[in-house]
């Protein structure tokens, strides 16, 4: 059973930085698309960004240009960098593993690292 794994997460300043971490202990993520999804209290989950098994990635626009994701398949890891942090940021966030290129519906969900975004 892939079970994916989440950390990172904390209270952050506005405008500052934090390194998100997915990971999924005894499974391999080399060829599945991993992607990253929020869902801020009182709202639907957001998909974010996605990285896939080639390393082809898409980003929300609501992300995009502040928001990094990459992968270290020698570490079995998954990183999402988040810079210039706003409150509209808050939320939890999860990573996902699909065999979708896109990362769209996927099948396995981690249970997510809460971002606080907060002076």
């Amino acid at each position: 059973q892939l079970q994916l794994v989440e950390s990172g997460g904390g209270l952050v300043q506005p405008g500052g930085s934090v390194r998100l971490s997915c990971t999924a202990p005894g499974f391999a993520l080399d060829y599945y698309s991993i992607g990253w999804f929020r869902q801020a209290p009182g709202k639907e989950h957001e998909r974010i960004s996605c990285i896939n098994a080639v390393g082809g990635r898409t980003y929300a626009d609501s992300v995009k240009g502040r928001f990094t994701i990459s992968r270290d398949n020698a570490r079995n890891s998954v990183y999402l960098q988040m810079d210039d942090l706003k409150p509209e940021d808050t939320a939890v966030y999860h990573c996902t593993a699909s065999m979708n290129p896109d990362c769209y519906t996927p099948e396995n969900w981690g249970r997510g690292t809460r971002v606080t975004v907060s002076s």
